[in-house]
């Protein structure tokens, strides 16, 4: 399993692609490009390293980890992944804009094609992708666990060094608390975290070091 990322909107958004190397499915993660040049920045590597996009997912639906999604759902023709639990956030995305005064970013409602729900498994070829549920951020923000590949990708539950807000609409601090460490902290000490923002880490130094934890 491969994954490439990309940092994208004024909001400093991780976004992945996670595929199998073997067939090339691929996975996006919560699509940030807001204009033309990330758009095209993205396009570029997936039809440079000729990857098929079969998968859009987003770990929850605060509108700067969707605003890529009409791109992705437009360019590559895939539905949205995504827990149910968010639908209400991707029906205020109008107002999420509004609240942190975006100028020209997409107010549409995000919808849900199909629901993620904690263990399932999300395949891309030979290989699959566990949905761990880790609500706090949002009541419905999951994580994305690949064992083979020895990585959790864990939108704006657990930082390097730090966890998700929990002051914005649906967040609640001892949720979040809860779900890091029965969903996280409990993975192989050595699993890469990529995160919804910032440098990658990795659960043991998070352990041992993590001061909100």
């Amino acid at each position: 399993m491969r994954i490439h990322s990309f940092e994208f909107n004024l909001f400093g958004v991780n976004t992945y692609l996670i595929w199998d190397e073997s067939t090339l499915q691929t996975a996006v993660v919560d699509p940030g490009m807001s204009n033309r040049g990330e758009c095209e920045e993205f396009s570029r590597f997936i039809s440079d390293n000729r990857l098929d996009i079969t998968r859009l997912i987003d770990t929850h639906l605060h509108i700067d980890h969707t605003m890529g999604n009409e791109y992705v759902e437009e360019q590559y023709h895939v539905g949205l992944t995504a827990h149910r639990a968010d639908a209400p956030l991707g029906e205020m995305r109008a107002a999420q804009a509004r609240a942190f005064r975006l100028q020209g970013a997409p107010e549409t409602p995000v919808r849900i094609d199909i629901e993620a729900n904690g263990g399932d498994r999300i395949y891309l070829g030979e290989q699959w992708l566990e949905v761990i549920e880790v609500p706090g951020h949002s009541p419905g923000s999951i994580a994305l666990y690949s064992p083979a590949g020895g990585f959790v990708v864990t939108g704006d539950a657990l930082f390097n060094g730090s966890i998700g807000r929990t002051d914005l609409a649906g967040g609640d601090h001892a949720t979040l608390i809860r779900s890091i460490r029965s969903a996280l902290l409990t993975l192989p000490p050595d699993t890469i975290v990529y995160p919804g923002h910032g440098p990658s880490t990795t659960i043991a130094r998070e352990q041992r070091s993590n001061p909100f934890l």
